[in-house]
């Protein structure tokens, strides 16, 4: 299994995982992994998918091509070469991986625009702004429309967005930093930590120490 973020994915052969930054994971122990890690920015898609083994290997190419050029840094247009390799194999895992398709988002539509920008600010934000009003504030647009481009794009309030990825950082908090649940409460922006414990316990249905304690336990 690959836990990332409090959820597992099983793992097989010809398995592909995109882990986004600031996401915490780990493979269980019972096995050996064998495989190759590609470090790159800007990537937003499910966390996983299923490949061919005939795919892996051409893959593979394009790997050792990768880690070849990776030691040129004074090469002619090392940079690009670098770019160029990295999109080759994203467009290969496009058209031959097998996941679940995610609502595409259009550049052209003005709701999935915004919705887009919502969650820049949000991922930029979260640690202080909490209410619908405020984003729709930063976004210069009524709550009312944040809540109906947000909807539209993703199926979502933007509330619940919102609280989602608040209780995800608390998550990662509590249980990977030496912070106390006082201070993880005033890192995200709850100036009564009593209403961050009750906040955290409608999110999730457990205290945050019950929450630290069972997952130490697994």
């Amino acid at each position: 299994m690959h836990h990332v973020d409090f959820i597992d994915y099983p793992v097989s052969d010809d398995t592909i995982f995109f882990v986004a930054p600031g996401q915490v994971h780990a493979f269980d122990g019972a096995n050996d992994y064998e495989g190759v890690i590609i470090h790159f920015n800007a990537y937003d898609s499910l966390p996983y998918c299923k490949i061919t083994s005939e795919e892996a290997d051409r893959l593979m190419l394009l790997v050792n091509e990768m880690n070849r050029e990776y030691s040129l840094t004074g090469a002619f247009a090392h940079r690009d070469y670098m770019q160029y390799l990295l999109r080759l194999y994203l467009i290969r895992i496009r058209r031959s991986g097998e996941r679940k398709e995610m609502q595409k988002l259009y550049v052209s539509c003005i709701a999935n625009r915004t919705f887009v920008r919502f969650r820049q600010l949000l991922e930029q934000n979260f640690h202080r702004v909490h209410t619908v009003q405020d984003y729709a504030d930063l976004l210069n647009i009524s709550a009312r429309t944040l809540t109906k481009y947000v909807s539209q794009s993703a199926h979502r309030s933007p509330l619940k967005i919102i609280n989602e990825r608040i209780v995800l950082e608390a998550k990662r908090q509590i249980l990977h930093s030496t912070l106390s649940i006082k201070e993880v409460a005033f890192q995200l922006g709850f100036e009564d930590p009593s209403y961050f414990v009750k906040f955290f316990k409608r999110m999730t249905g457990k205290m945050p120490k019950e929450f630290k304690n069972e997952a130490k336990d697994r």
